[in-house]
């Protein structure tokens, strides 16, 4: 029977479980009990999808990419499914517009870049607990169109699909949903099976918004393969204040650095809301709950300390611990010593000596346009080597540079940016 509700046990015979329920991981879960027995007593195999709309996944993948984490930290497989194939239709689940269709060569160059992010994150390999990643596409692309529909398409019912969110909401705000679209979550619940008849998967996860996908394929399982599949769901991360995780002013917060610099990910998690952090340090990093019960006591300017641990674990998962410990460096250097530390970004002054200030603000990602960079002025939220500018047409100059070639521009206390020398 399918719950929508987590098991009110407070204690699991497996690991895995128990490691996921303290860390704050579990929403749903579609037979809890089942599930306990079965990973408390067999090495089992989970995977979560991610789509290949870009060439970098970003932080709101975050919580999904944990649980693959986890599922390996307790001695399971997990498999990283890339969608080849679902991304040439585009999962309609919160969107309200069609996406745009990606050619092939597109789709397989951010697969390619993708893989890169999980360098950190998981051990790939052959052992047994050992993750891989693949890619749909190996069987959605030679499926015939009528055997298809004939032998996955007759399990699905237009009555059912209609109540599901990604297309019920969808719907209801009066936006178009595509019949491409509408496919997706055939699509979904037949890589389910799919995984079982080729690995052996018995355990779906993904974001509470896929819930509905996820029970199609389990129930899939059951009408095709007579199988048990498990699904289980990760809770909508939001920020106390109600913010969705993951998207700031400046856009979204990229797992790749050649998307997002190490510094500017580290000041991303550093800038967390203090009643967040404890939450988020069981979700994000793997310092040990004792430690974190201690941290998230901290009060007033004490839990910046804890921000700082928040900061440093969560880069060094996606970048490396030199990479994080360069971006703490280059935060400790500027906050706190009036630095200018080497990993902030920095703009080229042009050869002629001269830029507006507006022009160096966009570029440097601290507003979207000039418009924008223009309010900050007469906010009075921009510093040109901790002068406030109050001019909109004001300019940055070689006679601005220190002996080292460098001016430094700052919005507000926590934003920071170079000016150089070519």
């Amino acid at each position: 029977m399918m719950r929508r509700k987590t098991s009110n046990m407070t204690q699991y015979k497996s690991p895995l479980l128990n490691l996921l329920h303290s860390r704050g991981h579990v929403h749903q879960c579609t037979a809890m009990e089942a599930l306990d027995a079965r990973t408390s007593r067999d090495v089992i195999t989970g995977y979560m999808g991610f789509d290949a709309t870009a060439d970098s996944l970003h932080v709101g993948n975050m919580a999904g990419i944990m649980l693959l984490r986890r599922l390996q930290q307790t001695g399971h497989k997990p498999i990283v499914l890339m969608g080849g194939g679902t991304t040439k239709i585009g999962d309609p689940s919160g969107k309200d517009a069609t996406r745009q269709v990606l050619s092939d060569d597109t789709i397989n160059a951010n697969i390619a870049s993708i893989k890169t992010v999980f360098k950190n994150l998981l051990t790939f390999g052959d052992g047994k607990s050992d993750a891989v990643m693949v890619n749909n596409a190996d069987w959605l692309d030679g499926l015939g169109y009528i055997p298809f529909l004939r032998e996955v398409g007759r399990h699905f019912t237009i009555n059912r699909m209609l109540t599901f969110d990604s297309v019920k909401l969808r719907l209801e705000r009066e936006q178009p949903l595509t019949f491409l679209e509408f496919n997706y979550m055939i699509m979904q619940g037949y890589d389910f099976v799919e995984l079982h008849k080729r690995y052996g998967c018995t355990l779906q996860m993904g974001g509470s918004d896929q819930w509905g996908n996820i029970i199609n394929g389990v129930e899939l399982g059951r009408r095709m393969r007579d199988v048990e599949l498990f699904g289980l769901t990760t809770p909508l991360i939001t920020t106390s204040s109600g913010a969705k995780m993951g998207k700031t002013a400046a856009g979204a917060v990229w797992l790749k650095p050649e998307r997002l610099s190490p510094y500017d990910y580290w000041q991303y998690w550093r800038n967390t809301e203090d009643a967040d952090v404890g939450r988020f340090l069981r979700l994000f990093t793997d310092v040990p709950l004792g430690e974190v019960a201690k941290l998230e006591q901290l009060k007033d300017a004490e839990i910046n300390e804890a921000k700082k641990i928040l900061a440093f674990e969560t880069t060094k998962l996606a970048h490396g611990a030199v990479a994080a410990q360069h971006a703490a460096d280059t935060a400790r250097e500027t906050f706190e010593g009036g630095g200018k530390g080497g990993d902030l970004p920095s703009y080229v002054l042009p050869v002629s000596g001269s830029v507006a200030v507006t022009d160096v603000v966009v570029a440097l990602g601290f507003a979207a346009s000039k418009g924008e960079a223009k309010r900050l002025i007469e906010q009075g939220g921009l510093k040109l080597n901790d002068r406030a500018i109050t001019a909109v047409t004001a300019t940055v100059t070689s006679g601005d540079l220190d002996s080292d070639g460098v001016a430094r521009l700052s919005v507000g206390k926590k934003k920071h940016g170079l000016v150089r020398n070519a």
